[in-house]
């Protein structure tokens, strides 16, 4: 069994802003320790995949910086998209690249920011869930066992009989709920929070992307016959132009009779706003997360980054304020999820240059 990795890195984190712009996204920043998402996402990966089995799929703006940050993968495993077209494509994308080296290679599929500890849980479980996939032929998804009823998190329900020492069949999937129906979710004891991590044979997924959204298998087809060619940048462009965006839960996994799952032992964050990154962060004894040249009095229960400037916060609390170069954004914390639509405003506004 031969394993190979997908890192999926085109995204904007447009609920980063400012920090998270178009051409150093949230996977690209520095967040938590000396690394960037990605780099973390690659360094997990150590003794698991080799190095030349890694491939990045990100896009032109962001290419540069991804290859800046990770030197030590080959440049020709660095993938940019003509277009986002979503997960499906660029999952179907990727496949086409690893079945022309591999017929039946086993394949990670990860988003590049997300928080992961436990290095050596993790491996395990992507090794034992890859085994199953080489094995059964089936399209193996993490599962992360619920916290809280969260409604930012789609989530997935399985039998609770076990088909395997630790797999379990995938019932339904579920979009990201309301707050009522995310707490019936987990009253029921039978749903995981989706972690968008999957392990499969790469020609079990394309059989599934050929029986579920055959234009786009047409398009990879085409596509995988320019491999290693001068026309191949044409044939992607041409191809990707004429796709559907549509996402792999939606394509294929919530389709398909061949899912199965295993529960995370690992520590799983998707880091998805900034009121994340405060849970995680360390605290003062006014539950204060301060980074930068920061004064605050009487302020409580807030995220201040500030590295460049000094800020000073006096008499408040529960707020996010991130004070760049560019901008400034303060926010209340429980509308963190809002900050995307600061991005939404400026692209309509063409103030392309905080974006």
């Amino acid at each position: 069994m031969e394993l190979f990795a997908v890192i999926m890195a085109g995204g904007v984190g447009s609920r980063f802003w400012p920090r998270s712009k178009e051409k150093k996204p949230k996977q690209l920043i520095r967040i938590f320790g000396n690394n960037t998402m990605i780099q973390d996402t690659v360094l997990r990966l150590e003794g698991l995949v080799k190095k030349e089995n890694i491939f990045i799929i990100t896009n032109k703006i962001q290419k540069i910086r991804v290859k800046e940050q990770l030197p030590n993968l080959p440049e020709k495993n660095i993938i940019d998209e003509p277009f986002g077209k979503n997960t499906a494509a660029c999952i179907g994308l990727a496949s086409i690249l690893i079945h022309s080296k591999s017929k039946d290679a086993v394949t990670i599929i990860l988003p590049s920011d997300h928080l992961i500890k436990d290095d050596e849980h993790f491996q395990k479980c992507l090794q034992t869930a890859s085994e199953f996939a080489f094995n059964s032929q089936g399209l193996v998804t993490i599962g992360i066992t619920p916290t809280r009823p969260e409604t930012g998190y789609g989530y997935i329900q399985f039998d609770e009989e076990k088909v395997d020492e630790s797999i379990y069949k995938v019932l339904t999937f579920a979009e990201k709920p309301n707050l009522s129906t995310a707490r019936r979710f987990i009253e029921s004891g039978d749903f995981l929070w989706n972690s968008g991590i999957f392990m499969w044979r790469v020609d079990v997924i394309l059989d599934e992307i050929k029986k579920y959204l055959p234009d786009l298998y047409q398009g990879l087809l085409k596509i995988e016959e320019n491999i290693d060619t001068p026309d191949f940048e044409k044939q992607l462009v041409q191809v990707y132009g004429q796709l559907k965006s549509i996402s792999i839960d939606y394509g294929i996994m919530e389709k398909s009779d061949k899912v199965f799952l295993t529960k995370a032992d690992f520590y799983w964050n998707d880091v998805g706003n900034w009121e994340a990154v405060y849970d995680i962060s360390e605290k003062d004894e006014e539950g204060n997360a301060l980074i930068g040249d920061v004064y605050a009095e009487n302020t409580f229960g807030s995220y201040i980054f500030s590295p460049r400037k000094f800020t000073a916060a006096i008499g408040v609390q529960n707020l996010i304020i991130i004070n760049t170069n560019e901008a400034l954004l303060i926010c209340e914390r429980n509308n963190a999820q809002d900050v995307r639509n600061v991005v939404d405003h400026l692209k309509m506004n063409k103030r392309t240059e905080l974006i």
